[in-house]
C-alpha cells in the first residue's frame, strides 16, 4: 500500500489529481459492492441495476433527468463520488441539503445522495407532497445506528431511577435516525449540527435552573466532548460515558449525579479512526503544514490540530488559504480529493491526514449505477426507494429539529 500522504500526486486523464490512494482488503465495502451484515442493511434493489462497466451510463442519467425535468430535484453529500456529485443539483451537508429540499416543494421527486438519516430529515422537512428517494436503502450510518430508540428508551429509565431525568436535556447531532429526533422531541431537547454544536448546548444547559442542567448528548461522544471541553471551558471530568451495552450504562448514580455531559458511545467510523500518531507523522514529514479536522475526530487529535470545524467550515478554511500552503485534513477522503484538485492550481498542497483509505463507505453505496437505475425508474413512472417517516415520529423530530433553527 502507498501512503497517501507522501505519494505525489498523479493528474488522471480528465486532469482531476489522483491522491494515489490504494483501498485496504476491509475497503472494499467503499465500492458500494459488498455488504457488511453486522452493520449494514443489506437491502438489495428491487430491479436490475445497470453495470458499473457499462459505457453509456453518464448519457443514461443525462436522459433520465432530462426526461423528468423539474419533478426531480438531486442533492449531493460532500462525500459523495464526483461521478454522483456531477449530477447533483446541489451539494452540501446533511442538513443545509435537507433545508435545501424543503425550499423546493415544486420538485415531486428528491433524490437524497446521501445516507438513510439524512433522507429521513428531508421527509420530515418536506411537503407531504412530495417524496424522498434513496437510490441504496443500504447507504445507512454506523455513527446512527449506534443509538437505537430501546437503547435510549431504557437510558432514561436509567437517569429517572438516577433522579437526575428532570435535570437533562437532551442534545441530539444531525447524524441520528428519525427515532432518536422524536425522543429529543419528547422531552424537550434540541438537533444540532457540528457547525452550531457549541451554541445548541449553551441553549440546553439555560434551560434548567443554573447549575442544575445535564446535557444527554448523542449520538456521537467526540463531538459532544469536544464541544464541551474545547468551545464551552469544560473539563474531561465533567464528562461521562454512557455505554448502551453495559447495566446502567456502565456508570454509577454518582458519577451520572456529578456529570454535567452525559455522552452516547458512538463515533463515526471515518473520523474515529484518525489518531494522534496521524497528526505527529503528517506533521514530520511535511514542515508547515496545517492541521484542519472534522470535530467527530477523538479529543486527542481535536487537540492538537490547528483547525477544527464542520465539513463547511473546512471547504471554507481552503478558499480563504494563501497560495502554496499546506494543508492535512482529517474527514471523509472523496472530500479531500475533490478539494485537493480544486485547489491544485492554487498551489495549495492538500494531502490526507491519514496513511490509509478512509471512504465512508455506506455513503459509497450511491453510485453512479443505483442513481441509474434511480432516476429511470421515476421517469418510468416507478417510485423506489422511497423513506418515509410516520406521522408522529415526524411531529416529534420536526420540533427538535423547529428548536434547532430557533437557535440564536
Amino acid at each position: 500500500m502507498r501512503d497517501v500522504t507522501t505519494a505525489q500526486p498523479r493528474q488522471d486523464l480528465a486532469g482531476r489529481l489522483d491522491l494515489d490512494v490504494q483501498p485496504t482488503p476491509l475497503a472494499l465495502l467503499l465500492l458500494g459492492r459488498e455488504a457488511d451484515p453486522r452493520s449494514e442493511r443489506g437491502v438489495e434493489c428491487p430491479g436490475d441495476l445497470p453495470s458499473p462497466s457499462d459505457p453509456d451510463l453518464v448519457e443514461r442519467a443525462r436522459a433520465a433527468k432530462a426526461r423528468l425535468g423539474d419533478k426531480v430535484f438531486i442533492l449531493g453529500h460532500h462525500y459523495q463520488r464526483d461521478e454522483v456529485i456531477e449530477f447533483a443539483d446541489v451539494t452540501g451537508d446533511s442538513f443545509k441539503l435537507a433545508k435545501d429540499a424543503a425550499a423546493r416543494p415544486e420538485a415531486e421527486y428528491i433524490v437524497f445522495c446521501g445516507v438513510h438519516f439524512m433522507a429521513e430529515s428531508a421527509d420530515i422537512l418536506t411537503g407531504d407532497d412530495q417524496k424522498v428517494v434513496l437510490p441504496d436503502l443500504a447507504a445507512g450510518c454506523s455513527m446512527a445506528d449506534m443509538a437505537t430508540a430501546e437503547q435510549v428508551a431504557e437510558c432514561w429509565d436509567v437517569l429517572t431511577e438516577a433522579g437526575i431525568a428532570e435535570q437533562v436535556v437532551p442534545v441530539s447531532y444531525m447524524n441520528s435516525s428519525a427515532d432518536i429526533k422524536a425522543f429529543t422531541g419528547r422531552h424537550g431537547g434540541t438537533i444540532c449540527t457540528s457547525s452550531n454544536a457549541e451554541r445548541a448546548l449553551n441553549w440546553a444547559f439555560e434551560q434548567k435552573e443554573p447549575g442544575s442542567a445535564k446535557v444527554l448528548f448523542l449520538p456521537d461522544q467526540h463531538l459532544g466532548r469536544n464541544t464541551a471541553v474545547r468551545d464551552l471551558g469544560m473539563s474531561l471530568d465533567d464528562c461521562v460515558l454512557y455505554n448502551p451495552h453495559k447495566p446502567n450504562g456502565g456508570l454509577t448514580v454518582e458519577e451520572l449525579r456529578d456529570a454535567k455531559m452525559i455522552l452516547w458511545r458512538g463515533h463515526c467510523s471515518v473520523h474515529g479512526r484518525f489518531s494522534l500518531d496521524s497528526v505527529d507523522d503528517v506533521r514530520a514529514r511535511i514542515p508547515g503544514v496545517n492541521v484542519l479536522v472534522h470535530p467527530e475526530c477523538k479529543h486527542e487529535v481535536v487537540a492538537a490540530a490547528d483547525y477544527v470545524g464542520s465539513t463547511e467550515y473546512i471547504i471554507k478554511a481552503l478558499e480563504a488559504a494563501p497560495r502554496g500552503s499546506k494543508w492535512a485534513i482529517g474527514t471523509e477522503l472523496n472530500l479531500v480529493r475533490r478539494l485537493a484538485n480544486r485547489f491544485a492550481a492554487e498551489d495549495k498542497e492538500i494531502v490526507f491526514l491519514d496513511k490509509t483509505v478512509c471512504f465512508c463507505s455506506t455513503m459509497n453505496r450511491i453510485d453512479l449505477p443505483h442513481l441509474v437505475w434511480t432516476l429511470e425508474s421515476l421517469a418510468d413512472g416507478k417510485l423506489i426507494n422511497q423513506i418515509k417517516v410516520d406521522r408522529e415520529t415526524e411531529h416529534f423530530a420536526k420540533l427538535a429539529l423547529d428548536r434547532m433553527l430557533a437557535l440564536p
